[in-house]
Formats: structure tokens, C-alpha cells, sequence
């Protein structure tokens, strides 16, 4: 587990591109935090440091945004409109996770907390004012 306070949105993308680093493909990120807590921002800037080149927004309304760049997939879900577990295994969320050569991320994965694999990594987000954020990564590799 990690913790740092990032005050303001270019220490938020230097962390997101020390972490996209560290990632290998097959990673499953849950982010976690209050609406407007930055977890669309931090996603930003990670796919940007992974190298997409499209504007990334949120998934909102439709719950997968897809990117494909020379070493990943990468998948970006946000499950803020999903009422429970049995609407995202309908649109087979499941079978996204595990791959190789991709990286998920979750917005609101708590609400699909049951379908999680146990590895993951667990970003938290908290809100300290209008431009800081303490970010807490928890590594999960069970």
C-alpha cells in the first residue's frame, strides 16, 4: 500500500505516468472516491501516458470506452449507472478481465464488487480541496 498527496493536475499526471510504468497487461485498476474526486482525471492521465492519442472521457452513458495502443488494450468502464451485479454480467464484463495484453479500468466498481477478480489494484481517491487529492494504491494479489 501507497499513499501520496498530489497537488494539482500535473502532479496528478506525473503519478499516472510513474504507475502506467509499472503495469505489465492483464491489470484490473478499481478506482475509488466521491463524485469529482478526480478518477475520470486520473484515468486521463494514465491512457495518456500509455499512449492514446483520442480525448478520454468518461463511460458514463455507456458504460465502455475501448483503446487500443501498440502494447495494450485498454478498457475503461464506469459502472455509476449500473443498478447491480446481474446488468454488467449481461453485457459481459467478465470477459474483459485476465487478458494478457490488457489493462481494465473501473470507475464505481463497488457496485460490481462481486464479479472483481481477487487480483487487482485498488486506487483511492480522496477529495483534500479544489485541487488536491490523496491518492492510496492497495495492491490485492490474491
Amino acid at each position: 500500500m501507497q499513499k501520496c498527496v498530489v497537488k494539482n493536475l500535473k502532479e496528478t499526471s506525473v503519478l499516472a505516468k510513474k504507475f502506467a510504468k509499472t503495469l505489465k497487461g492483464g491489470e484490473v485498476i478499481l478506482l475509488s472516491g466521491d463524485l469529482g474526486a478526480g478518477k475520470t482525471t486520473f484515468t486521463q492521465s494514465l491512457f495518456k501516458a500509455l499512449k492514446v492519442k483520442d480525448y478520454v472521457t468518461s463511460p458514463t452513458f455507456t458504460l465502455l470506452k475501448e483503446y487500443h495502443v501498440k502494447k495494450f488494450d485498454l478498457y475503461h468502464f464506469d459502472m455509476y449507472r449500473i443498478e447491480n451485479e446481474d446488468e454488467a454480467q449481461e453485457f459481459g464484463i467478465e470477459e474483459y478481465f485476465n487478458k494478457p495484453n490488457s489493462i481494465v479500468v473501473i470507475e464505481w466498481y463497488e457496485k460490481i464488487a462481486g464479479l472483481i477478480p481477487k487480483n487487482n489494484i485498488l486506487i483511492k481517491i480522496k477529495k483534500i480541496n479544489e485541487t488536491e487529492r490523496e491518492f492510496e494504491f492497495v495492491y490485492n494479489n490474491n
